[in-house]
């Protein structure tokens, strides 16, 4: 008997009383689900009072934050040189001054509940302050405030330059430049032709409007490329309407495609009278990134960084399978490109150990650039010579990895950061350091056993660090570049939100596959739970491999629907299993060219020891759930595991990595490989080719408007079901995409009742409204 035998056996045998357990026969009443409801984000959010979030660095020293309170929420502003603490602006006035720019439209703005906002300082002192969602601009200052008004010219959205006075837009794949007080436009390239255009952000999932670009330091230049897909596959969506159906179209490169999309780079010079276009002196590049499945990280277009005197660009360029990795340098005014660095590594190069960010540095001041690199199995800092590309000095060390840079302070050659794992307890709780560049030993600056959110301010001299526990109320603080507290800013309270009824997850360890790793966790119990009763478990997955199943390792007021699922009658955990991040770079690569295996024998591991640890816990009833990767993971258990997971949904998954955009599987699973007899390595990766090993209960999912998963990941596995004789469940939204928008409160209650008919063993109240709380 092999070990997978003996595991699911174990399991089996620790449901021996199934069909007691399933005779008490509950009843799901519309009380628990309202309860439920209760116990959703936009319910529980404003029971937290003294709250602080969003918070942002002004160019004078000055951060401004939010502090909500009583569900209102006031926006606030600190200067830590003088400890003046006021309000960021008069919350009444840019309520007036929104809703006089509305006109009557939409959701009138209150005070006490402004929408998302960000801010800058304008060179006159007041404060620049954007909508987050609309993007419309406000000035305010101790008089009030009042819209900013921009000359209309266009409707392309813009990349705005360093002093905000411009914006580089694509129009008709060209590049323009619009002057946002005159709106005048100037015309920057000449050449675009279709599907060959200037800083298009269209390739595969990612098809906005926005334009990818760097500008320099001084305003004076554009760093960006033409992309080139005429070559490249497209994906087809057909809508749902009266009439002729609509067809969406654009660029999509698939997996094992002979011809991807392409960008070749340029420099754009817009200093003179006339724009002048350099291209760089190299062959195109490939559309990829060290951060993202996209050149476009969470942060922008952080694979370019320009010197402070905009004279030289430094950039990285990825090969298609991302194993190799290699810094180069322009020159600005001639293009002539020059490589200074490459490193190689067996499976896929990623500049940080979670995807989103970079930590390498361009430093030309100093010849010199940061490089992230995980050569030693985990994520660490080295300085390089710029000229040689040798290595001067690693600047961190140890069975940890640093995460993210957060200042780096040229002058006194001292870098400020953020990691995971270099202090005792939970390997994934965030700290910041700082370290010198020359010499010295690592720093910790935020002492506390708790999960760190780090803010630093534009000099570094200061950050704002908002810290806590998936069970203890945030505490947000200003600390100096020492650590040094120099304020509180507040200290959550959690009052309103227990006596509501919420109660706070649990954190547990067990052991992965090989029954010696740590792996992590986390537990919902019913408010109302009974450590007499059995209660079916339900596992949330989110496989990896760039993030992993814990939504989030701080205080939030609801971790998605994980508790409101809870409150119906199961436990429900998350589990981050090997091949997720921010362990050791071998922890990651676990699966790395297995991607079906999807963290699940760590997941039945998890299921095992949770059954044999806590006599609530009823293994006979596990159900299994999740979205996009979760969604694919889902449908694996339920084909793989079928004796360990009796219910599954499974929501907009990528069943098969063939029949996705390129970045994804090439990046993950390696470049499609002829393996002869008419397999490759992708042969058998899909959940189509399992699907008659179904027993369960599956319910599938998709939007038929998907545009990042395409619909017929999930139709692949409807027609190998079919085909098996199977029965399943499936729910097709019409216009829905991948985050399903206006449908997603429908999915979540088909969600819930799904569980409870299948895996309860109860019957739903019908037709239950479940609908967001504004």
């Amino acid at each position: 008997m092999d070990a997978k035998q003996i595991l699911l056996g174990a399991l089996l045998v620790s449901g021996a009383a199934t069909g007691q357990a399933q005779a008490q026969m509950q009843q799901v009443t519309r009380a628990d689900y309202v309860r439920a409801a209760g116990m959703l984000g936009d319910r529980t959010g404003p029971l937290v009072d003294h709250l602080v979030s969003a918070p942002a660095w002004l160019d004078d020293g000055s951060v401004v934050y939010r502090e909500s309170n009583a569900g209102k929420a006031q926006t606030l502003r600190f200067d830590p040189a003088t400890g003046k603490l006021v309000p960021a602006f008069k919350a009444q006035a840019l309520a007036d001054a929104m809703n006089l720019a509305a006109g009557g439209k939409g959701r009138p703005a209150q005070a006490d509940k402004l929408p998302p906002l960000s801010f800058r300082r304008n060179a006159d002192g007041s404060l620049r302050v954007t909508s987050v969602m609309g993007g419309e601009a406000y000035r305010c200052d101790v008089a009030g405030c009042s819209p900013l008004v921009v000359a209309k010219s266009g409707d392309e959205p813009g990349t705005a330059s360093p002093d905000g006075k411009r914006a580089a837009f694509i129009r008709a794949g060209n590049l323009w430049l619009r002057e946002l007080s005159s709106g005048k436009e100037t015309q920057l390239t000449f050449d675009a032709q279709p599907d060959y255009g200037y800083a298009t952000s269209n390739a595969g999932w990612q098809h906005s409007d926005d334009a990818v670009l760097v500008w320099s330091p001084d305003g004076n230049k554009i760093a960006t490329f033409q992309q080139d897909q005429r070559k490249t596959s497209s994906m087809t969506l057909v809508g749902t309407n009266v009439g002729a159906p609509k067809v969406e179209q654009w660029k999509y490169p698939f997996v094992g495609d002979k011809d991807v999309t392409m960008i070749e780079r340029v420099i754009i010079d817009v200093s003179g009278a006339a724009p002048k276009v350099i291209r760089l002196q190299m062959p195109a590049d490939q559309h990829r990134s060290t951060c993202a499945d996209d050149v476009v990280c969470d942060g922008g277009w952080d694979d370019v960084q320009w010197a402070k005197d905009g004279k030289t660009l430094a950039f990285i360029s990825t090969d298609r399978g991302h194993k190799s990795a290699t810094l180069r340098v322009a020159d600005a005014a001639s293009g002539k490109v020059r490589d200074v660095y490459t490193e190689t590594v067996a499976t896929q190069y990623q500049s940080a150990p979670a995807l989103g960010n970079v930590a390498w540095r361009y430093l030309p001041e100093s010849n010199e650039f940061l490089w992230f690199s995980q050569k030693s199995n985990w994520g660490h800092l080295y300085l390089h010579d710029l000229s040689t590309g040798k290595e001067k000095r690693q600047l961190t060390s140890g069975d940890w990895n640093a995460t993210k840079i957060g200042y780096l302070d040229q002058a006194s050659r001292t870098l400020w950061f953020s990691g995971v794992g270099r202090e005792p307890g939970d390997p994934y709780f965030v700290h910041y350091y700082k370290v010198g560049l020359d010499a010295g030993t690592v720093q910790l600056l935020t002492p506390e056993d708790a999960n760190h959110s780090i803010t630093p301010s534009e000099d570094g001299k200061y950050f704002v660090d908002v810290y806590s526990k998936i069970d203890t109320a945030p505490i947000a603080v200003v600390r100096d570049g020492n650590g040094k507290q120099v304020k509180e800013l507040a200290h959550a309270d959690l009052t309103r939100l227990k006596a509501a009824g919420w109660v706070a997850p649990e954190s547990f360890t067990v052991k992965a596959r090989d029954g010696k790793t740590d792996i992590y966790g986390q537990l919902f119990k019913p408010s109302h739970f009974d450590a007499k009763k059995k209660y079916p478990i339900i596992t949330y997955i989110y496989p990896g491999p760039q993030v992993g199943s814990i939504r989030s390792r701080s205080f939030v007021p609801a971790h998605g629907d994980h508790q409101a699922l809870a409150e119906l009658g199961f436990i429900v955990i998350a589990v981050d299993g090997m091949g997720t991040p921010l362990r050791s770079k071998a922890f990651q690569d676990a699966y790395y060219g297995n991607m079906i295996d999807n963290t699940l024998p760590d997941q039945v591991a998890a299921l095992k020891q949770l059954g044999e640890r806590y006599p609530w816990v009823d293994t006979s009833r596990a159900g299994i759930w999740g979205h996009s990767g979760g969604g694919n993971a889902t449908a694996t258990a339920m084909f793989t595991y079928p004796d360990v997971y009796k219910v599954g949904i499974a929501e907009s998954g990528n069943h098969d990595n063939l029949s996705y955009e390129d970045d994804w599987g090439e990046r993950y699973h390696g470049l499609l490989e002829d393996k002869g007899d008419g397999k490759t390595n992708y042969s058998g990766q899909d959940n189509a080719s399992i699907a008659k090993n179904l027993k369960g209960k599956l319910f599938l999912l998709h939007g038929l408007m998907d545009d990042n998963v395409p619909p017929q990941t999930t139709l692949l596995v409807v027609d190998a079901l079919i085909k098996a004789n199977k029965d399943f469940d499936l729910l097709l939204l019409p216009k829905a995409r991948h985050g399903y928008g206006a449908d997603s409160y429908y999915v979540m209650r088909r969600r819930w009742d799904y569980f409870v008919k299948n895996l309860l063993g109860a019957e739903p109240p019908k037709e239950f409204e479940l609908k967001p709380q504004y």
